[in-house]
C-alpha cells in the first residue's frame, strides 16, 4: 500500500536540541501538532472554526518509532497520510524525512489518533461524528493500494 501525503516541512532551531545536540525526543511528537494545524488551516477552516463553537479535537493516543537522530538546522518533511476514520475517531501515520542538508532519509515514524467532542455544559464532553469537511480533507491522504 502506499500512502498520498500532506507534507509540512520543518526546520529544527538550536532551542530544540539537548546538550549532546539531537532533537529532544519530545520535539518530534510537537511537530505532529504542527503538521496537523497547517493541515486544518489549509484544507478544513470551518473544522477550525468550528473550535470555538464547541467542537474539540482531542488525541486519544499517539507513538513514535526513532530512526535517526536529527539536528539544529534540519530540515525535515513531516509528511501525514489518513490511517482510519470511523466514528468520532481519525488516526493519521506520519514520516519524518530529512530533506537537508545531505541525502534524503527516513529518520522517524509516528501515529495519532484523535478523537472529535463536542464540549457540552462546560466541562461535559461527548463523542460527536469526524466534520464532513474534515473528512472530505482527508480523503486524498488515505492508502491506496500499490500498482503491480
Amino acid at each position: 500500500m502506499t500512502h498520498p501525503a500532506y507534507v509540512h516541512r520543518h526546520h529544527v532551531p538550536f532551542e530544540e536540541t539537548n546538550l549532546t545536540g539531537n532533537v529532544y525526543f519530545a520535539h518530534y511528537v510537537r511537530w505532529q501538532g504542527h503538521c496537523r494545524e497547517s493541515f486544518l488551516a489549509e484544507h478544513a477552516p470551518r473544522t477550525v472554526a468550528a473550535l470555538d463553537d464547541g467542537l474539540a479535537l482531542v488525541t486519544v493516543a499517539c507513538g513514535m518509532e526513532y530512526l535517526r537522530e536529527c539536528r539544529a538546522l534540519d530540515d525535515i518533511d513531516i509528511h501525514m497520510s489518513l490511517r482510519h476514520v470511523a466514528g468520532s475517531r481519525v488516526t493519521m501515520d506520519f514520516a519524518y524525512w530529512r530533506a537537508a542538508p545531505g541525502p534524503r532519509e527516513l529518520v522517524a515514524r509516528g501515529h495519532q489518533t484523535i478523537a472529535c467532542m463536542r464540549r457540552r455544559d462546560g466541562d461535559r464532553m461527548e463523542p460527536e461524528p469526524v466534520p464532513l469537511e474534515l473528512r472530505a480533507a482527508l480523503e486524498p491522504y488515505q492508502p491506496i493500494a500499490a500498482v503491480l
